[in-house]
């Protein structure tokens, strides 16, 4: 049972955080005085524009190796990177790309402060691992570290230093869409995994093979009501501190650099603009030293929920409240030197937000090699290499789970057997790669039907009996479920009525849930489940594969 925090009364919290501030001030070492000192050279010199630009990560918005961008957003975007407006980069990949961007911001801008490239290595990189969900079933914590290493292994030599993993929120409700890329519904085990996946990700950052990691949402995303992505959140202060806080006060424990809040509403209150969670809780009671990152456009989105008027005074709302770093609304590098000046930010407020993202960078090394995650020939001899591949066969492996085994139907035999496989998801080479695997190439998994092609001295028949999905499934858009097709049936009860067994691959396809796609139905989506029990009725030696 998780010991629920109490509120100690507040001469005791004066006097403890008198204790603490002064433990600090005796144990800090020589290094970090010397990189304050560094932190603090480096403001002092800055700009007001200039400060407000190392808060601005803006999406990849320019084919480097194409023509300069003239006119509109990518022109803007441009031009603001040049001037030293950018701090930092998402979805720019791949050494070449990475390392144009960085000259840039480097060589060519007043300052020449390095940029953060940011990616979502969720459960791998062009190597997938199974989706965090399913590794948190193998109980194997040393394997799940193992698994975000070699992640940030692949992914730093392609020039990235920073994933936003790992998602720690504690899911209670399956129809969330998001709910592969947490550790599930235990606050305790989600703890110790958010512990593993940081020291995985991050290392002691000296290496370029190690990166930032980013613990996110905070906070309460995963429960969402009834599910539903985005949706409020409310709850009760129990809830708070002993089911959503527990596994990111790990990850801070653990030494996690960054953290990103949510988009959800927390008790009514936006979590980009709740102060009581980033400057009371994160910065405050947990004394959090690195930076805190809005998710995509959560500062902009504030004006849907009805809290913000406009782009302008939303960034004025999460900048008051300890939001460090806008993703991608613009907010802050065109509206917080405005701010200041109308005296509606402090200047101080924007100081410890840039002393912040300046600190992790240079913790990171990138002011001594901006380039330390550049390197060609690393990024050609580490991509996809074989050893990557046996380490994410062993999570695999770890991470299945047999729900039960009648009358010993499995192991099946290796040789002797006549088997029916059926199931169009059993010759889906792409579904097996999950949700969030965006730099993974399509058609790279070894399906069902391959494996068991290795063994020759079984009988295999393969039919499809029905489709998932009509038409090829696409990252994000809708695509339509199959609920009226059942053609395939008549083929797929003759080769089963034949067989000593029967193995069937039923589910989702492999982007059918995730981010903005939470189901409402829990059940075998479309024609599946009549499948299912059409061929129990002719052969119910049935080894159900989900």
């Amino acid at each position: 049972m998780i010991q629920m925090y109490r509120k100690p009364s507040l001469f005791f919290l004066a006097v403890g955080l008198l204790v603490i501030n002064s433990v600090n001030a005796q144990t800090k070492t020589k290094s970090d005085v010397s990189l304050d000192k560094k932190v603090e050279i480096l403001l002092k010199k800055m700009t007001l524009e200039e400060k407000a630009g190392q808060l601005n990560q803006y999406n990849g918005f320019w084919d480097v190796t194409g023509p300069t961008p003239k006119e509109g957003l990518a022109a803007k975007k441009y031009e603001d990177l040049k001037k030293g407006l950018v701090g930092s980069m998402l979805n720019v990949k791949g050494v070449k790309d990475v390392r144009a961007l960085q000259k840039i911001a480097v060589e060519q801008t007043r300052l020449g402060i390095p940029l953060l490239f940011g990616f979502d290595v969720i459960h791998g990189y062009k190597t997938i691992s199974p989706i965090p969900l399913a590794e948190s079933a193998s109980w194997d914590l040393e394997a799940i570290r193992k698994s975000a290493e070699m992640a940030a292994d692949e992914a730093s030599s392609v020039g990235i230093n920073w994933t936003f993993a790992p998602m720690v929120d504690v899911s209670r409700d399956a129809r969330w869409g998001r709910v592969m890329e947490g550790a599930g519904e235990d606050p305790y085990l989600g703890s110790r995994i958010a512990e593993a996946r940081v020291k995985g990700f991050q290392g002691d950052l000296s290496s370029n093979k190690n990166i930032l990691a980013c613990a996110k949402h905070f906070a309460g995303y995963a429960l969402a009501e009834s599910g539903r992505d985005y949706n409020t959140v409310d709850v009760g202060e129990s809830t708070l501190q002993n089911v959503i806080f527990p596994p990111f006060k790990a990850s801070l424990d653990a030494g996690v650099r960054t953290f990103m809040n949510s988009f959800n509403e927390l008790n009514g209150i936006p979590a980009t603009g709740n102060s009581y969670l980033q400057r009371q809780i994160l910065k405050g009671d947990w004394n959090f030293q690195g930076f805190m990152v809005s998710d995509w456009g959560s500062i902009q989105e504030m004006k849907a929920h009805g809290f913000a008027k406009d782009d302008k005074h939303a960034a004025e709302i999460a900048i008051n409240a300890g939001s460090d770093m806008d993703m991608e609304s613009s907010a802050y590098v065109d509206y917080l030197p405005q701010l200041v000046r109308e005296g509606k930010v402090k200047e101080a407020t924007i100081d410890d937000a840039v002393r912040r993202v300046l600190r992790v960078k240079f913790e990171l090394g990138l002011f001594d090699n901006p380039y330390k995650y550049c390197d060609e020939a690393r990024e050609l001899a580490t991509v996809g290499k074989p050893e990557f591949q046996k380490e994410v066969l062993d999570m695999a492996k770890k991470s299945i789970v047999l729900l039960k085994n009648n009358n010993d139907i499995l192991p099946l035999k290796k040789s002797g057997q006549k088997i029916a496989l059926i199931g169009a998801l059993a010759n889906d080479k792409t579904s097996p790669l999950g949700s969030w695997r965006l730099a993974a190439d399509e058609n790279s998994a070894v399906s069902v039907l391959e494996g068991l092609q290795g063994y020759k001295d079984n009988q295999l028949t393969y039919v499809k009996g029905a489709d998932v999905a009509i038409g090829t499934p696409k990252f994000i858009f809708e695509t339509k479920i199959n609920t009226t097709d059942t053609s395939g049936f008549e083929e797929a009860l003759a080769v089963a009525k034949s067989a000593d067994v029967v193995i069937m691959v039923l589910g989702e396809y492999g982007l059918q849930s995730g981010e903005g796609r939470s189901r409402t139905d829990l059940g075998l989506p479309g024609v599946q489940q009549e499948l299912l029990e059409a061929i129990y009725k002719v052969n119910p030696n049935i080894v159900l594969v989900l």
